[in-house]
């Protein structure tokens, strides 16, 4: 199976049974609130999602590759774990680089919407 497939049903079940073997060991993450490096951090920070918020849905709508570069576009929404259960929902795309190995090196989100906005959403609900 393909990266670009093996990706698509990680998107279908996100955040649940990710295919992290596609990740290198140091593999850089950074999205509008997070930077950081290394496989079992971003390991955690999935399973942070997966624990304390609820109906998360990572919708793909475009999934592609050019040559060492993966551009996936995604609306993700997902109840946060207040007492109100305001429904936040997060539209943007992300960047894979792969390295020769076809391992995922790099992993960078790019949001739509500034995390301000994003983040009064769990005031508007």
């Amino acid at each position: 199976m393909d990266i670009l497939e093996m990706l698509r049903q990680d998107y279908q079940r996100f955040p649940r049974d990710q295919t992290f073997s596609l990740y290198s060991a140091d593999v850089f993450f950074q999205d509008p609130l997070n930077r950081f490096r290394g496989r079992k951090r971003y390991e955690k920070m999935i399973a942070f999602l997966a624990r304390w918020f609820r109906n998360i849905h990572l919708e793909l709508h475009d999934l592609r590759q050019d040559q060492r570069t993966i551009r996936s576009d995604w609306t993700l929404s997902m109840t946060c774990p207040l007492p109100w259960q305001p429904r936040l929902q997060i539209t943007g795309y992300s960047l894979l680089e792969l390295n020769d190995q076809n391992l995922i090196t790099a992993h960078v989100d790019h949001w739509r919407s500034p995390p301000v906005k994003i983040l009064q959403q769990i005031f508007q609900s």
